[in-house]
């Protein structure tokens, strides 16, 4: 008579592994099950942020037009900038995610204490609100994109086959987006200086980034350093595929892509974690 072997056990997770996971389950299974109010709040805010206006849908377009009208004359005027397509519609390329991201932020810095009724007598994946936000901002994005599209049609620049990686950039964009409003909804409750510091940050950032010159150009340690922001892979990766029609630089793509899912992860982790905490600081 054999005697079986014993059955194997996998030794226990450690209890901190355990609710991680149970936080991440609890996360998304909310997420899912009140999909239909971050439709409804995308929808709220959207007509909320045209309403009344001459313009409407067209307040979208005329920033990253107005940049690039601007950086055009300094770029190609005053300090003579070397690109490989034509700079207007360089710049545009980079101007049009910019906008995306950089209204994402601002208005969803003050997405908690703007519903603060909501969040003290409501019970709702807090979340939803600067979630809300970044869709909003992508209805921006996508209507914006109608200028692009004019814009490659007047310079002659043909449509590749790697536009199909479009969905691939914009997801890795939407992600990365998403992880930063989750931080700047919460530390603005937390702490109302942020708001007040956000269009510093905004400022900044947008010339760390290759938006409107390539900043790879910039050597030294300050170029190591800016070479570790996610946001110039996203944007340069819009340029590959649309305006040269190669594919994005894999490293430093794969690099912004990793952050942009760990960001995201860590900051809602926290901001979920940190729910119960927000009725008492608004």
């Amino acid at each position: 008579m054999t005697i079986p072997p014993p059955l194997r056990q996998d030794p226990p997770r450690p209890p901190a592994i355990v609710a991680l996971r149970d936080d991440l389950r609890e996360m998304f299974q909310e997420l899912v099950q009140y999909r239909e109010l971050l439709l409804t709040m995308t929808r709220r805010d959207l007509l909320l942020r045209y309403k009344q206006t001459i313009m409407g849908f067209g307040w979208s377009i005329l920033m990253p037009v107005t940049y690039m009208i601007v950086f055009s004359l300094i770029f190609t005027r005053v300090v003579k900038l070397e690109t490989d397509v034509p700079y207007p519609i360089y710049a545009y390329a980079g101007l049009l995610p910019w906008n995306f991201f950089a209204s994402s932020l601002r208005f969803a810095v003050g997405s908690l204490t703007a519903n603060s009724t909501l969040v003290t007598k409501v019970y709702f994946p807090r979340e939803i609100l600067p979630f809300s936000v970044v869709l909003v901002s992508l209805v921006d994005f996508a209507v914006g994109a109608l200028v692009l599209a004019g814009l490659m049609a007047w310079y002659g620049v043909a449509v590749h086959w790697t536009v199909l990686l479009l969905p691939v950039v914009v997801l890795v964009q939407i992600l990365f987006t998403a992880g930063v409003t989750l931080l700047l909804a919460m530390g603005n409750l937390f702490f109302r200086d942020v708001k007040y510091l956000l269009e510093i940050l905004i400022t900044l950032w947008m010339f760390a980034t290759s938006v409107v010159y390539p900043v790879e150009r910039i050597g030294g340690r300050l170029g190591e350093l800016l070479a570790l922001n996610p946001m110039t892979p996203i944007i340069e990766a819009y340029r590959a595929i649309l305006l040269h029609g190669t594919l994005p630089a894999a490293g430093p793509f794969a690099w912004a892509a990793a952050v942009s899912v760990v960001l995201l992860a860590v900051s809602w982790l926290a901001f979920h974690r940190a729910e119960f905490r927000f009725a008492e600081s608004i």
